[in-house]
């Protein structure tokens, strides 16, 4: 029987999970990078100043400059950053095999957002971000792609 037809799927799955140490060192490392990215994207004050940075930052390599802020912009932004923040903080207090899996399928959507930004005219200097993205991403799925991996009991 799958263990994704159990009744309890989140137990089954987390049993199936990578079991190696090494996995939830990259869990919490994909914590560390999430809260140095994004931390400064939780409060409007500090999203005013990633901003500028990021701006001027693509500016001087000549990879388009970032549109203005507006209210709406500064809210999703802020949204973004305070749960992914807590997400991060979740990762590292209390890491699990499981976390990285959920980790890794955000990271895809993240990276469908970003390539669809990109498609319409973000600045380039996303590229650089959402190369990072994917890596993390496969680096977090690769295991339970492995049967041998999600079988280690």
């Amino acid at each position: 029987m799958s263990t994704l037809t159990s009744p309890s799927t989140a137990a089954a799955v987390d049993t199936a999970a990578p079991q190696r140490r090494s996995y939830l060192t990259v869990v919490r490392a994909s914590a560390v990078y999430d809260l140095v990215v994004t931390a400064g994207f939780a409060t409007p004050w500090t999203f005013a100043l990633v901003h500028a940075g990021l701006d001027g930052l693509s500016g001087a390599l000549g990879l388009g400059a970032f549109p203005g802020l507006d209210p709406m912009q500064v809210l999703y932004a802020n949204l973004m950053g305070s749960v992914v923040v807590v997400w991060s903080l979740l990762r590292l207090v209390r890491p699990q095999r499981l976390h990285g899996l959920f980790d890794a399928a955000a990271r895809v959507l993240f990276a469908l957002g970003m390539a669809n930004a990109l498609a319409h005219g973000a600045p380039d200097l996303l590229w650089a971000f959402l190369v990072v993205e994917i890596a993390w991403g496969a680096v977090q799925l690769a295991p339970w792609a492995s049967a041998r991996f999600r079988a280690r009991g």
